[in-house]
């Protein structure tokens, strides 16, 4: 049983040509709004993707926006755990999405900033039963901390997605097993502007397994001291938002479920590629018999286990051997 701690946010999304430029102004299309947030958006993953039981802690205002926010949640199966603010509005995002998928967003955080250290045992105050929580930075740091740090006094594993990106401190490094990040991301915890493996290098914590998204190429991870490495599945992008919350939760759930860091790499790389390939954050979320069906037609078409050893691959992170 996984719990995810963090943000949900509506999302009013419109598709332009391109993202502006700043102090450009860009003729968008229609606006669309869709259930986020990067905790919201990685516990619907962990519960459709990973189908495993999801609970989340998070912040809603007394507002409009918390009813799509709740329902979609609800409908994914995740338990929630709400702290109510009703003198703050429920957290919003502001995203453009351009014609070849990629997006730039603008969050205003609301409720989600209110999520406080206290709340976690105040809202869930027995542990047992969970075997990993699943945090991010879309939330107070001290709260992050404070959950980490409970969390691993129960003897849960904790995964951080350290996103937004930002510097992290050493007592919350030193309580996280798993730690999920992008290129950028990857560079800012580290405090260093090398290669993949230059950048992991700086980051030498007995206990710390780090997982290092890189987009289009796909995965690298460094695991109990040896790297895997998994190639990205060709899709044709539609919308790239989520699709990094999608990989989180499916990787959190498949690590929950106990298989091998190689499988649940894979399995994260799938689910990620499918979102991908839909518009919306949640919404683009796949069940997971459609990423077990993804997998199959993959595998079948020569993209299995054999690919995770690409050179171009570990040359791109700066791996000389495996």
């Amino acid at each position: 049983m996984i719990l995810v701690a963090g943000s949900a946010n509506l999302d009013f999304v419109v598709r332009a040509p391109h993202i502006p430029a700043p102090g450009e102004t860009v003729m968008g299309r229609d606006l669309a709004l869709f259930p986020g947030g990067k905790g919201a958006n990685q516990a619907v993953a962990c519960a459709r993707a990973g189908n495993v039981p999801t609970h989340m802690l998070l912040a809603l205002g007394a507002d409009g926006h918390a009813q799509p926010l709740e329902a979609s949640l609800h409908d994914a199966g995740v338990v929630m755990h709400i702290v109510r603010t009703p003198e703050l509005a429920s957290g919003t995002a502001f995203i453009c999405v351009s014609d070849d998928g990629e997006n730039a967003i603008t969050v205003a955080p609301g409720a989600n900033a209110a999520l406080r250290p206290v709340d976690l045992a105040k809202h869930v105050p027995d542990l047992n039963g969970f075997s990993h929580l699943l945090l991010q930075l879309e939330t107070p740091l001290d709260s992050v901390l404070a959950y980490a740090q409970a969390a691993q006094a129960a003897g849960l594993a904790v995964v951080l997605n350290a996103a937004p990106a930002q510097a992290l401190p050493n007592a919350l490094l030193a309580s996280v097993n798993w730690l999920i990040v992008n290129e950028a991301e990857l560079c800012s915890v580290a405090a260093c502007n090398g290669n993949v493996a230059e950048c992991l290098a700086q980051l030498d914590l007995p206990r710390l397994n780090v997982v290092v998204t890189l987009g289009g190429r796909g995965a690298c991870a460094r695991v109990d001291g040896r790297y895997l490495l998994q190639p990205a599945f060709a899709v044709q992008p539609v919308d790239t938002t989520g699709a990094g919350d999608t990989f989180c939760g499916a990787l959190g759930a498949q690590l929950g479920a106990g298989v091998t860091p190689a499988v649940a790499l894979q399995f994260a790389c799938a689910a990620a590629a499918i979102a991908c390939t839909r518009p919306g954050a949640q919404s683009a979320i796949p069940r997971h018999a459609e990423v077990q069906d993804f997998l199959r037609d993959k595998l079948q078409q020569g993209a299995g286990p054999q690919s995770a050893f690409d050179s171009d691959l570990c040359t791109y992170c700066g791996i000389s051997t495996i």
